[in-house]
């Protein structure tokens, strides 16, 4: 079971081969704090739930009057000055990127799995000439008893489409890794082509008591071809991020919609 990170440095270099970084106790105490009541007002509010509702039906329900980066500590997630110093390095993105979406969950305790996926936005999936990826913060950490995450090191580099391996479900596949232990604010950063899956809690484990946070953040290199957006309400997300006026100092294209296609359902 993996416990830490090893050296940042290191895990950049293999990036390329891995398609992931681990970053243990990444975010700070105060911002994760406040994160955590938004999480829990976006999930018991319903908010949640009509975003997906209004992403997989939107001709019978409008999109919601609020998206996750008009919550206040979200936005400051989206804009984390560490992060994006780190996703800018040559190995991930480069210094030309842009954000393109964040979702935000709490999961029950001893909630089931997810089988395996990667999120890489392609229709339809055929090369990887330029790298999206997606920051995962886990607020409250990770451990067996909420259910581990396990990724399949260099999968990145193979051409397929998302679900190619959900006929696995959750199962254990040769050359995993799997990172089960995690304190709080960790994250994790995959190349958004990565396989991976979410484990339901480890046989054995102790009866999982507490719900599973995660936050999932997604960004892109532009300067190719463009990307598709996730939602047909794409442009009221990227709209909040420029209203707010989140990373206008540092990063004033961060939340451009010119990198990115008219959606398609």
């Amino acid at each position: 079971m993996v416990t830490g990170s090893g050296d940042l440095t290191a895990q950049l270099s293999g990036f390329a081969a891995s398609g992931h970084l681990m970053l243990p106790g990444f975010l700070p105490a105060d911002l994760v704090a406040r994160l955590t009541p938004e999480v829990d007002h976006w999930v018991d509010s319903g908010l949640r739930q009509r975003s997906i509702d209004a992403a997989l039906r939107p001709a019978e329900v409008a999109p919601p009057e609020r998206v996750e980066l008009d919550l206040e500590a979200h936005g400051e997630l989206a804009v984390f000055p560490p992060l994006l110093d780190l996703l800018s390095h040559p190995a991930l993105l480069g210094p030309s990127l842009v954000f393109h979406y964040l979702h935000s969950d709490r999961r029950p305790a001893n909630g089931p799995g997810k089988s395996w996926h990667h999120d890489y936005e392609q229709r339809p999936q055929r090369h990887r000439d330029a790298p999206m990826v997606h920051a995962l913060p886990y607020p409250h950490g990770l451990r067996p008893s909420l259910g581990p995450l396990a990724a399949l090191p260099g999968s990145h580099r193979t051409v397929a489409e998302k679900d190619a391996l959900a006929h696995h479900g959750t199962a254990v596949l040769p050359g995993e890794r799997v990172i089960g232990a995690l304190p709080a604010g960790s994250t994790v950063i995959l190349h958004s082509a990565l396989f991976h899956t979410r484990r339901p809690p480890a046989p054995g484990a102790a009866a999982a008591t507490a719900a599973r946070y995660l936050i999932d953040a997604s960004y892109c290199r532009t300067g190719g071809e463009p990307w598709p957006p996730v939602t047909p309400y794409w442009r009221q997300v990227l709209a909040s991020g420029r209203r707010r006026g989140l990373g206008a100092e540092h990063r004033p294209g961060l939340f451009d919609a010119a990198p990115f296609t008219e959606y398609v359902p």
